[in-house]
Formats: C-alpha cells, structure tokens, sequence
C-alpha cells in the first residue's frame, strides 16, 4: 500500500510537540516496515532531520501558508503520488479530498471555551481554524487516533462518534532522555547554579504559566533554599509583565528566562534541576512528563486531564489552580529528601511504559486495517 504522512512542519528550526510526535513516528516506520511504501509530506525548512530510504520518500512542498499547503498543496501531492491512505497528524486535514483519511486529533481545546486573556496571534488563528476545518472532516475520517484515554473519552462524548472510530495510542519520548552528565557545560550556556526549578512555559493560557510563577514566589518566602527558577519559551518581558500585575517584580533577578531550549540540550537541563514543573491545566498527553521522568528529575504535574494518566496516580500531583497546593509541594520536595527520590524512582519506573517503537506498531496496525 502506498501511505501518505503529512508532517508538514518538521523542517522548522523550532520544533513543539506534534512536530516531535510525527518525525519519530516516521523514523520507527522506516525501521519496521519493510512492505508498504510511504510518502512523507513536509514544507521546505532548514532543518532536513529526515531522509528518504528505499520505502519512505521525503516530498518537499513549497507553499506560502499553512491552509493553504494542506487544503490545496497537500492534497494535490498526495494523488500525485499515487497514496491509498493519507494520515494527517496535526488535528487537520484538506476538506476537499477523494484519499481515504486517518487523522490524528491530539485534543479538542478548540471545541472548549477560549480564554479571552490569550493575546496570541498565531495561537487565535490557529484556533479558529480547527473549529473550522475539524467538523467538517470527522465524517470523511477512516480513523481517528488520539493521544491518551482521557482525550479519547473526551472526543467520543463531545463528537458523537461511534466508538470503533477513535483510537488511542499513546505517545513515546526519545532515547537520548536519560540521567547525563553536563560535563561539556550546556547547561551553563542557560542558567548559572548547579540546581534549579524548571519550567516549560508559554503564552497560551493553559500552560498556566501566571499560577506557576505565583506558585514560585510563595516557595520563595517560606524557603531557606531559594532556588532559582528556569524558564524557557517565556519571553523576559512576558514574566516582568507576570511580577508587575501580581506586585512581586522584587523576585524578578530569581527567575531566569532563557527562551527556546533546543531539544538536544533538554537532558542536561532535565537532569541537572531540581524539580520540573509541569502545572498545565490541560493536556492530551504531555510528552515533557515523560522526558522529565526519564532524565531522573522529580516531576510535579497536575491532576487534571491526561497528566494523571501518563505520569501515574502515585505521582506529586498538585491542583493547578491552586497556587498554594503547588508551592507547598515544591516545599515537600525541597524537605523532604525521602519523598524526592521516591518521586525519581517512580518516574523512571513509569516510562518504561512508553517508546516510540510501540506508537509505530500500533499506528502500522491502523494504517493496515483502517476500514475495520
């Protein structure tokens, strides 16, 4: 059979999630698929992180915006080619296309109330264009894949769709996420001490970076440690404008923002913090638990939607509404040296339930019987 897998954006220098999800995908496919052949869909970037082999060809296709590429370009490249079956992987796909479709639907976020603080641009645009293009899709879809149990219960109740339709298969998280050394200091190049707090934020609303920080100042005023928090993807301006609206600018030279962490850099920073703070108040998986986990840091999640799932019930849950529940578990943590590394061993005990050779076999399954 021949598979088409739009991975439109995995040329980009400054990969996210859904970017890591698809490349790793494909890189497990050509490994253990030897029958079909596939036709891997990107736009032109600077970084060619995929190659074609003799069953997998890499198809750039130049378009001057994302709907555009996957409304017109992409369906247009895919008959071109001939494909059977086109997965698209981004919670979209073309609207107007005779190939049989399976698409991934990492969530629903755009279905669920938009928090008007969101200033973002390109995160509104984006928004509305799945609540555009997602319902007019569903019906044409094959398959649905999504990402945890919570989202696939989610998507069934919120959609109406029949139960054979939606598949879950979970994430994995790469190898090279493990206890290292930094002895080539890279670390350095983004936070000076030898121990830290960190924490993946953004603008988006759900990433709940404001309570975080909140969260952070409180520890701040009962530690005796006073650990530094790392930052990345928050802009400095972005968190000063966090500490002036709250009235704690004072612990402003606490924190250090180091923008976008390249991904072969996130072990050393995972391995050398503290704690990793991932207090989301959403997520349909939440790849960054498992890298935390893997590296040997102690992870602090949230119990909301998948974050239980995937990181364990046993695992330093917090309420991430509750600014108080978080500090007082970094405290915990800070205290009680016991519960850290009970926290470490579970971790690395739970993603042993996790890789991206299982993601492949199960997505090869799907892409084999689709129309069951």
């Amino acid at each position: 059979m021949k598979i088409g897998i739009e991975a439109q954006r995995i040329f980009r220098s400054n990969k996210h999630g859904m970017d890591y999800v698809v490349l790793e995908e494909i890189k497990q496919l050509q490994e253990i698929d030897k029958h079909n052949e596939y036709f891997v869909f990107v736009k032109p970037g600077p970084d060619h992180c995929l190659q074609s082999t003799f069953n997998c060809h890499v198809m750039e296709v130049d378009c001057p915006s994302y709907p555009l590429w996957e409304q017109y370009a992409l369906p247009r490249a895919a008959k071109r080619c001939g494909v059977e079956l086109l997965h698209c992987t981004s919670n979209t796909a073309p609207m107007f296309c005779d190939i049989p479709l399976v698409l991934t639907l990492h969530d629903i976020i755009f279905l669920e109330p938009r928090d008007k603080q969101n200033k973002s641009l390109y995160q509104n645009l984006g928004w509305l264009y799945r609540r555009l293009v997602v319902p007019r899709i569903l019906d044409k879809c094959k398959k649905i894949i999504t990402v945890s149990n919570f989202e696939r219960e989610n998507i069934l109740n919120k959609l109406g769709l029949p139960d054979s339709k939606v598949v879950m298969i979970y994430n994995g998280y790469n190898d090279w996420f493990k206890p290292v050394e930094d002895k080539g200091g890279v670390v350095d190049k983004y936070i000076a001490d030898k121990d830290y707090f960190f924490f993946l934020g953004n603008t988006d609303p759900k990433k709940n970076s404001e309570r975080t920080i909140l969260a952070y100042a409180k520890y701040l005023k009962e530690s005796t440690v006073g650990r530094r928090l790392l930052v990345a993807d928050l802009k400095r301006n972005e968190i000063d404008d966090i500490l002036q609206r709250n009235g704690i600018s004072a612990i402003a030279d606490k924190i250090v923002a180091s923008g976008y962490i390249k991904n072969k850099d996130l072990p050393y920073i995972y391995s050398k913090a503290f704690a990793f703070l991932y207090t989301s108040l959403r997520e349909s998986f939440g790849i960054p638990l498992l890298e935390g986990m893997a590296c040997g840091t102690a992870v602090i999640t949230s119990d909301t939607s998948s974050m239980p799932e995937i990181a364990g019930r046993d695992a330093a849950l917090v309420n991430p509404e509750d600014v108080d529940n978080m500090a007082d578990m970094m405290l915990r943590l800070e205290r009680d040296e016991g519960f850290r590394k009970e926290t470490v061993e579970k971790g690395l005990r739970r993603v042993g339930m996790f890789s991206w050779k299982n993601t492949a076999e199960q997505l090869l399954d799907v892409y084999t019987h689709y129309e069951n």
